[in-house]
């Protein structure tokens, strides 16, 4: 296929930055609705995604470093959404493998380290944070891991070594990070934000470890032994907590954080940033969230409740979707029956009869102190490590 040449010059090889937006704007709309703050350095990704959405012939002006900034802030702005962008190959590999990367080389890498700052909470409900620095932890340090690596893995071919050992630097800021994180909450006694924390530490070291393997990092190499499988293997640079945490997470979260599939369905959850979905299983605030707002009609919310169910029953040994659904109910003021109407009469019979409901209704204490007392008792069978 032949490649589409820009009025600048860059021939573009992925997807047009005008079909982009369009995507960005599909699954994240009130990024364009002015309901988010894209005020201030660390928002200016977000700003610079309504400035391109307002004046469109400007794209035909981009270059290459330009165009991997616009990937950079679509996949930001919509990595916590239901259906994120699909550039994640591009800036992680393909667009450093450009033909004109070397002329580019250092604004990217400069994008890229920049990009570790920016603030992400509003467009995630999948977060953590540290109390003693207020330090945030989300799924966006993982595609910022995967894009970083990338980047430093093109810096040592073209011998950038400079700059390379830079964002290297960084890598491993992020990773100390994480680390001091899980030790806080283990020491805060912290059981519920440690099982919220596992599965973002997991996801984040999961990607980074999948792009060192996609740019053939050789394990031999002193910076690729200190940084690869830190959630699964024993490292003598890091605290094994974070083998304990991968333990931990695929004892008791993994099942629980997937893709989220039966959520893409109900498009009234793109409506606003509040109804982006949070660490599974621990989900009641969300629903309740959903349950109370006027945002979303009645209708709309029998439709979410249906995609609850759709998506239990997909995987029925996760509960964060009877949580939320329990909270949503509880929120209304007529209940499960202010629902009924809206819901064919064989799916109100099923859920009624499921452990969905079971589940659901079961208080909140009791659910998360089963899940405290479990972790109490989990031993990792890596580390020998205990809560």
């Amino acid at each position: 296929m032949a490649k589409k040449k820009l009025k600048s010059g860059f021939e573009l090889d992925g997807i047009a930055p005008n079909i982009l937006l369009k995507h960005v704007e599909n699954t994240a709309p009130f990024l364009f609705q002015g309901e988010l703050n894209s005020t201030g350095e660390q928002r200016a990704y977000l700003e610079k995604l309504r400035f391109y959405k307002k004046n469109l012939k400007a794209l035909s002006n981009i270059n290459l470093s330009e165009y991997f900034h616009i990937c950079m802030a679509a996949h930001w702005s919509t990595a916590g959404t239901f259906v994120p962008t699909d550039v994640d190959n591009q800036i992680r590999e393909g667009l450093w493998k450009n033909k004109a990367i070397k002329k580019h080389i250092e604004k990217m890498a400069r994008i890229t380290i920049d990009s570790w700052k920016w603030d992400f909470q509003q467009v995630t409900n999948r977060k953590s944070y540290n109390r003693k620095n207020n330090e945030v932890l989300s799924t966006h340090e993982g595609t910022w891991l995967s894009v970083a690596i990338g980047a430093y893995c093109a810096l040592v071919k073209h011998k950038e070594a400079t700059l390379a050992q830079e964002v290297a630097d960084v890598i491993l800021a992020e990773i100390e990070k994480e680390q001091s994180l899980l030790i806080q909450l283990r020491e805060d006694r912290d059981h519920i934000n440690f099982l919220r924390t596992a599965p973002l530490m997991a996801h984040n070291f999961g990607d980074l470890d999948r792009v060192m393997v996609q740019w053939n990092m050789n394990e031999e190499d002193p910076f690729c032994k200190k940084i690869f499988k830190l959630g699964l293997e024993i490292s003598e640079f890091y605290d094994p907590i974070l083998v304990y945490t991968g333990s931990v997470n695929k004892e008791f979260a993994s099942k629980e954080n997937h893709r989220h599939m039966s959520m893409r369905q109900p498009r009234c959850l793109r409506k606003s940033s509040q109804f982006l979905i949070p660490v599974g299983p621990f989900m009641d605030s969300w629903g309740e969230v959903l349950g109370s707002t006027e945002l979303l009609t009645i209708e709309e919310k029998a439709e979410i409740v249906a995609a609850f169910f759709e998506g239990y029953k997909r995987q029925d040994e996760a509960f964060g979707y009877c949580r939320a659904f329990g909270a949503l109910k509880r929120a209304l003021p007529e209940g499960m029956s202010a629902l009924t109407q809206y819901l064919p009469f064989d799916i109100i019979d099923e859920i009624k009869k499921s452990k969905f409901t079971e589940i659901a209704d079961r208080p909140l204490e009791e659910f998360e102190g089963e899940y405290i007392k479990a972790l109490e008792e989990f031993t990792c069978p890596k580390t020998g490590i205990k809560f």
